[in-house]
């Protein structure tokens, strides 16, 4: 494991602790001697963990369709920019580039992001981890969504813990690099109840 993707919102949230959590994460990045792939803003949560990597030596590139980088919200000074077409080009190639995807705090487009990820592992298109820094128990309402979609028969018991959720950078990072993928079941094996 080299380079993680990072979802994010490129707004700050109303509480200074997000800032300061994915200042950690890109902290732990560093100390573990990752890269860091995410989506090229400079401001909000992305800004903060871009900055952060980069003060401390880190490698980050950004991915960004044209049209935001026409909005002038790239960030001046990253290692790479990747410019691409669309939004699918965007998600598509930051995938490729990555090893594994954490999501920190942010809105519609962070959310977005990290299920379809979380998807394409449950469908077997990759083996690569997918995680949530929890700050503040942000994201403890996803996970009671997905234990209810799992009660309910939506999600297999078997892709429940795909998706690794922590409160510590740390603790995080260490579940990612002794992560097993799931084994992905056959449509066949799948029971019809009528």
């Amino acid at each position: 494991m080299k380079t993680l993707c990072v979802y994010c919102g490129s707004n700050p949230g109303l509480r200074p602790e997000y800032g300061r959590a994915a200042a950690a994460l890109a902290r732990e990045f560093l100390k573990q001697g990752f890269d860091l792939v995410y989506g090229g803003a400079g401001v909000g949560i992305m800004g903060i963990i871009a900055d952060t990597m980069l003060a401390g030596g880190g490698r980050v590139i950004g991915v960004m369709p044209q049209a935001l980088v026409d909005k002038e919200v790239s960030h001046p000074g990253l290692t790479e920019l990747k410019i691409v077409g669309s939004m699918h080009e965007r998600k598509a190639l930051m995938a490729k580039l990555s090893d594994g995807f954490i999501a920190l705090p942010g809105g519609l487009g962070t959310l977005e992001e990290l299920l379809e990820v979380l998807t394409w592992t449950q469908l077997g298109f990759h083996r690569k981890p997918c995680g949530l820094l929890n700050v503040l128990g942000y994201y403890d309402h996803l996970k009671s969504f997905l234990d209810l979609a799992t009660a309910e028969g939506f999600i297999m018991e078997a892709h429940r813990p795909m998706l690794i959720v922590e409160r510590d950078p740390e603790q995080l990072i260490q579940k990612f690099m002794t992560y097993e993928a799931p084994r992905v079941s056959k449509w066949a094996d799948r029971k019809n109840p009528l």
